[in-house]
């Protein structure tokens, strides 16, 4: 296995995609909306990746939030409230908050392992103090304590569901007003302020297996470098203060907040510690630029990703419908109602 994770362009596999992975063998497959047109189209595509790489339980991830981040959507899949509802119910009513928050990720978990797809990046603990453009209500809101509780309930709503979470974007995106997508945010508060408040819900969730990090610049901390690509970040803030001890991968290496080739992009994320690039938009030009500079998945990095992979459960017993009903109904506490 070589040290990253690949999207691919469409509903099916096609045939230099088939080969690419059978020769490059990436850890895992992304799925994107693009990538997911019916179910029995998705069960395919899961199939037929992990026949391509030759391993029956490559993992293969999504990102599956509820709100406007959902890759599986209506009218084929059920609508999930944004992570801001769940924060607001929680702010009224903390155990009612937990409860949504598991029948959340465990409904969703439902969804995905119907499908084979056995790993969620979610929760998102990104703690957004003020107004986010970026973010938005994919936060749980501005309280790190409601951040940690709800993003806890989350993260053992899919493994209850047999599925892995992924905490990000660590060690905090939630006061970037840039989107990363887009530009590079920089972030000027300082380290105090940020142990207080963003980096909290992380070290509250480290025991995690899996976590993904942020294109983002803080300037306390490492001016010079987004804390994908900066030994300062990684080694002092997620491995060390965090103390974040699981596989770490990069947020999406094709976004325009990272500079240079895609090669060179890839190696100075591993330069600074990441365990695995993540390339997403399934271009297979770059897709080869980045396998190439990927090194074999061993070492320090390779125990971490079979850790994880041993974290999967055995789904729970779960009877669906009630566990819809039931988040439906403390949902409308906050006025939430769902898409058609």
């Amino acid at each position: 296995m070589k040290a990253f994770i690949s999207g691919c362009a469409g509903p099916r596999l096609l045939p230099e995609e088939a080969a690419f992975f059978a020769r490059e063998q990436p850890w895992g497959l992304i799925l994107f909306k693009r990538n997911c047109a019916d179910a029995e189209s998705i069960r395919n595509l899961v199939r037929d990746f992990r026949f391509a790489v030759g391993r029956v339980d490559a993992p293969v991830l999504i990102d599956q939030e509820g709100g406007r981040v959902q890759r599986l959507s209506p009218p084929g899949w059920p609508s999930y409230p944004p992570a801001r509802a769940l924060g607001q119910l929680a702010e009224h009513d903390a155990a009612a908050g937990e409860r949504a928050a598991f029948l959340h990720a465990r409904l969703i978990a439902a969804d995905l392992l119907d499908l084979g797809i056995d790993v969620d990046c979610l929760p998102l603990l990104d703690v957004v103090p003020g107004v986010s453009a970026a973010i938005g209500n994919r936060s749980f809101g501005a309280d790190p304590a409601i951040a940690a509780r709800l993003g806890r309930a989350v993260a053992e709503g899919l493994a209850a569901g047999g599925v892995l979470p992924v905490m990000k974007h660590i060690p905090g995106h939630g006061r970037g007003e840039a989107d990363s997508h887009h530009a590079l945010p920089v972030v000027d508060a300082d380290l105090d302020t940020l142990a207080r408040t963003d980096f909290a819900p992380f070290v509250a969730l480290a025991d995690l297996p899996m976590a993904m990090t942020c294109h983002v610049v803080y300037t306390a901390i490492d001016p010079d470098n987004p804390a994908t690509t900066s030994a300062t970040v990684i080694r002092d803030i997620i491995r060390r203060r965090i103390g974040f001890g699981g596989l770490l991968m990069s947020d999406d290496v094709s976004m325009n907040a990272l500079s240079g080739d895609y090669g060179d992009r890839a190696r100075r994320i591993f330069a600074a510690g990441c365990d695995l690039v993540l390339h997403c938009n399934g271009r297979i030009e770059e897709m080869r630029a980045v396998a190439e500079a990927a090194p074999a998945l061993a070492g320090e990095a390779g125990g971490r990703a079979a850790r994880a992979l041993l974290a999967r459960r055995e789904p729970q017993a779960f009877r669906r419908a009630d566990g819809r009903a039931e988040l439906l109904e403390l949902a409308a506490r906050v006025h939430w109602t769902p898409v058609a």
